[in-house]
């Protein structure tokens, strides 16, 4: 009888082990925009770097969106690529992490935009099965909203139809990068400076000015506005 019991609890154990998820993991200038045809909630203000992931195969819509410093100024410039589809093979319970190919450090962010190579390896040293893809997904923006026209595609919705079963992505890359069959993808890249020009359109002025102000914002404020501004859509 006294036999059962470590038997008993090391077939519990066993199966709590077998449900565990495994876990990708990414950089701060990385966003998730979806996982298997659901969008996944993560700005830069509210950072989602992990998600969970079973056992199988997974579609996860990435995109590269970060705020560098402009090389001819002291202001600042909002840099987006277009969305990179992940097809990852999960095979158990490990630990993934994604990074720029180029690593830790992106030297020349506007280019690495055009078409982000990045790299999956598992903490454990273990292979890792998995395809890149880019696409030619661009976003409308935040403007174009407010004031009218159509200069893009809600990125959440494209995200999803991308990542969905049912999408059939073209794959740039297995394994590891590589440049020389990658696509140029979009970029947004938006400079903030520190006198608008005089010559800018209004359309042009109000987006650099919302953006500039955005950057400077305490998070009340930011709140604040975000509450208003979705109002008016």
């Amino acid at each position: 009888m006294k036999s059962v019991m470590p038997i008993t609890a090391l077939i519990a154990l066993l199966g709590a082990s077998s449900a565990m998820a495994a876990n990708l993991t990414i950089p701060m200038a990385f966003e998730y925009l979806a996982l298997d045809g659901q969008k996944i909630e993560s700005s830069m203000f509210n950072h989602k770097s992990d998600i969970s992931l079973d056992n199988g195969t997974h579609k996860i819509a990435i995109r590269y969106h970060d705020m560098v410093q402009d090389d001819f100024s002291d202001s600042e410039s909002f840099i987006k690529s277009s969305p990179f589809i992940v097809t990852l093979a999960v095979d158990g319970n490990h630990d993934y992490q994604l990074m720029p190919a180029e690593g830790e450090v992106i030297k020349r962010p506007k280019t690495f935009a055009k078409a982000p190579q990045v790299i999956i390896t598992r903490k454990d040293g273990g292979n890792v099965s998995y395809k890149v893809a880019q696409t030619n997904i661009t976003e409308e923006s935040f403007v174009s909203k407010l004031f009218g026209g159509d200069s893009g595609q809600d990125i959440d919705v494209a995200s999803v139809a991308a990542t969905s079963s049912a999408a059939v992505v073209a794959t740039n890359n297995t394994h590891a990068p590589t440049p020389a069959v990658a696509p140029a993808a979009s970029i947004e890249a938006v400079t903030l400076p520190a006198t608008l020009p005089a010559t800018a359109s209004d359309a042009d002025h109000a987006q650099q000015m919302l953006q500039y102000w955005w950057l400077h914002a305490d998070d009340k404020t930011r709140k604040e506005f975000m509450s208003w501004a979705i109002k008016q859509l």
